[in-house]
C-alpha cells in the first residue's frame, strides 16, 4: 500500500522544505503537489531537493494551461534532478478557471487530455530515445524538435503519467492512457470505486488493449486523531469541507449510492442559492459516518483495511496537525503498511 499525503496548497515556498523533511520522516511513501496559489514545478523542485526517498507527484497539474512541450520539458528535469522520484499528474481542470483565469481556449475536455497525454508520451518517446518528434492529434500538432532543444534520455526513463477524474468518460480515459489514477475524494468510498470507478477503469483499458487497470490512489477525507476529543474537534472541519464538494451536482455519486439522494439534493440547492454557511447543517452524522472512515491512530490501521483491502494500491491521508501527535502517527502508519502487505 503506497501512503501518501498532500503538502497543504497553501504552503509558502520558504516552509516546503521543512514540511517536507516531517512529511518524510513521518513515514510517508509520497506527497502530492497540487496547483493552486503557486507553481506546482517550483514546489516540486523544493520538495525533491529536501527528501530523499518520497515520491514527489502533482496532483494535478492543470493540463490545458500549459503547452504539453512546456509540460514535458518540466516533469523531464524534475525527474532528473529528483533521481527518478518524480511523477506526472495531469488533469484537465473546468471551463471556468481554463477560460477565465488562464485565458485559454476550452473543448471536449476528455478527449483533449487523450491528446494531450499522447502528446506527452510523443515528446518523451523524443527525449529518451532521439526519435523525430512526429505526433498529430485532433488538439495537438508536433513536428519538430531539433536536437539543440531536446534535453536527452534519462538513466530512470521518463516520468509516469497519472491522471485522475470522477465521471464515467474521465475515467475509461485513465483506464485506456494512465499509468496511475488519483480518485477524487467524492469517489473515494469503497462503493464508489467499485460500483463507478474499477468498471469504467476497467473498460478503458481493455478497449486500449491493456493488461489491468492502472495503479489507484484514494483520497478519502478521514476523522482520526489521538482521542475522542481530537475525532470530536475533526469531524466539524470534515463534515464542512465534504459539504461544500457534494454541493457540486457532478459530485454527488456516492451520496446516490450510499441511500443519501436527498442530502444531495438539499447540498445542490444551498449552493445554488449561494447558502454557504447553511451547508454544514445539511450533512449529518449518519451521513458523515457512512462517507468517510472514523477512528483513533490506533484503531484507524484496521478501519482501513476493512475498508480498502483490495480495492486500491494507495491511499492519502493528512499529516496531522499537532506535532506532537508525530511520533503516534508515525507508528499508525507502520502498522498500517504492515497490514496493507500481510
Amino acid at each position: 500500500m503506497e501512503i501518501v499525503t498532500s503538502l497543504p496548497a497553501d504552503t509558502p515556498l520558504g516552509l516546503v522544505g521543512e514540511r517536507v523533511r516531517r512529511i518524510e520522516r513521518l513515514g510517508f511513501d509520497t506527497v502530492h503537489v497540487s496547483e493552486t496559489a503557486h507553481d506546482p514545478f517550483a514546489v516540486c523542485a523544493l520538495a525533491a531537493e529536501h527528501s530523499a526517498r518520497l515520491t514527489v507527484r502533482t496532483s494535478m497539474v492543470v493540463a490545458f494551461a500549459r503547452s504539453p512541450m512546456v509540460t514535458a520539458c518540466a516533469a523531464r528535469d524534475l525527474a532528473a534532478f529528483s533521481g527518478g522520484r518524480f511523477q506526472l499528474g495531469v488533469a484537465s481542470q473546468v471551463r471556468g478557471n481554463i477560460v477565465g483565469r488562464y485565458s485559454m481556449e476550452w473543448s471536449d475536455p476528455v478527449r483533449r487530455l487523450g491528446d494531450y497525454v499522447g502528446a506527452l508520451r510523443a515528446v518523451f518517446r523524443s527525449f529518451q530515445h532521439g526519435a523525430a518528434l512526429e505526433y498529430e492529434s485532433e488538439s495537438y500538432t508536433f513536428t519538430r524538435l531539433q536536437p539543440y532543444f531536446n534535453p536527452g534520455p534519462l538513466e530512470t526513463g521518463m516520468p509516469q503519467i497519472w491522471l485522475g477524474g470522477v465521471n464515467r468518460r474521465m475515467c475509461e480515459l485513465a483506464g485506456a492512457v494512465a499509468d496511475g489514477f488519483v480518485a477524487h475524494p467524492t469517489a473515494s468510498h469503497p462503493i464508489a470505486l467499485r460500483e463507478r470507478l474499477l468498471p469504467a477503469l476497467t473498460a478503458g483499458a481493455e478497449r486500449a488493449g491493456r493488461d489491468g487497470v492502472p495503479r489507484i490512489v484514494v483520497v478519502p477525507k478521514v476523522i482520526t486523531g489521538a482521542d475522542r476529543a481530537a475525532l470530536d474537534a475533526k469531524r466539524e472541519a470534515v463534515r464542512s469541507e465534504l459539504a461544500f464538494l457534494y454541493s457540486t451536482p457532478a459530485y454527488r455519486g456516492t451520496l446516490d449510492l450510499l441511500g443519501f439522494g436527498e442530502t444531495a439534493d438539499r447540498l445542490i440547492a444551498g449552493a445554488a442559492a449561494k447558502e454557504w454557511a447553511t451547508l454544514p447543517a445539511l450533512l449529518g452524522d449518519e451521513a458523515l459516518a457512512a462517507l468517510v472512515p472514523q477512528g483513533t491512530y490506533r484503531e484507524l490501521p484496521e478501519l482501513l483495511h476493512e475498508w480498502y483491502s483490495g480495492s486500491c494500491q494507495g491511499i492519502s491521508l493528512a499529516v496531522p496537525e499537532d506535532a506532537e501527535d508525530d511520533e503516534d502517527f508515525r507508528v499508525m502508519l507502520a502498522e498500517l503498511r504492515r497490514r496493507s502487505v500481510a
